[in-house]
């Protein structure tokens, strides 16, 4: 399930930023994020074919060596009448008469996240205020002298606090480079598959 889409704007070629909506827009299809995270893992523009063999096999969960002409051509067409077009008038890519797909600079200025999320985790917004939670109740129960915790000082309780905090936002940081669309082998909403 992608809980949570985050993004930083690009801009479109009337220099203009592309609005939210239009992001979200994009990003709306599995094949156009495919599209992107392949892009931003090459400096090099992809042909269309290229492009397509990448595709259905993040699609089909085989590597792309093992895609088959069928499965492709699918992708090939869809890409060729739907989703290319859209990336293109939103200046996100530029597809050229040799049929090469290459990233804009609002494609190379958009940093995409996507958190993906398996059934049984949590959100990483939920994650900290849960974690608040239980800092400001640690520290209720060592002002308030409750059974077990007066042997705390509220120093001790900030210096818990502090450290599970910077534990968690590193392993967040760490986390969050690998739901970067571009960042990893496969696109981030496979690893669950893995």
């Amino acid at each position: 399930m992608l809980s949570a889409l985050d993004t930083t704007a690009g801009s479109n070629a009337n220099g203009g930023e592309l609005s939210q909506d239009e992001i979200f827009d994009v990003l709306s299809n599995r094949r156009r994020r495919f599209v992107i995270h392949a892009l931003k893992r090459t400096e090099e523009p992809l042909d269309v074919s290229e492009l397509s063999t990448h595709v259905t096999a993040w699609e089909v969960g085989v590597e792309p060596e093992e895609v088959t002409y069928e499965d492709r051509r699918n992708v090939y067409s869809t890409l060729q009448r739907t989703h290319l077009p859209k990336l293109e008038e939103k200046d996100i890519v530029t597809v050229d008469d040799e049929n090469l797909v290459r990233a804009t600079p609002t494609l190379e200025n958009l940093d995409i996240y996507v958190e993906v999320l398996g059934s049984r985790e949590i959100p990483w917004s939920l994650y900290y205020v849960g974690l608040a939670g239980v800092a400001v109740s640690l520290l209720l129960a060592v002002a308030t002298d409750t059974p077990g915790f007066a042997a705390l000082a509220p120093l001790d309780v900030g210096i818990f606090t502090v450290t599970v905090f910077g534990v968690s936002s590193i392993v967040h940081h760490v986390v969050g480079r690998r739901t970067r669309l571009g960042n990893t082998e496969r696109p981030p909403e496979l690893r669950t598959r893995e």
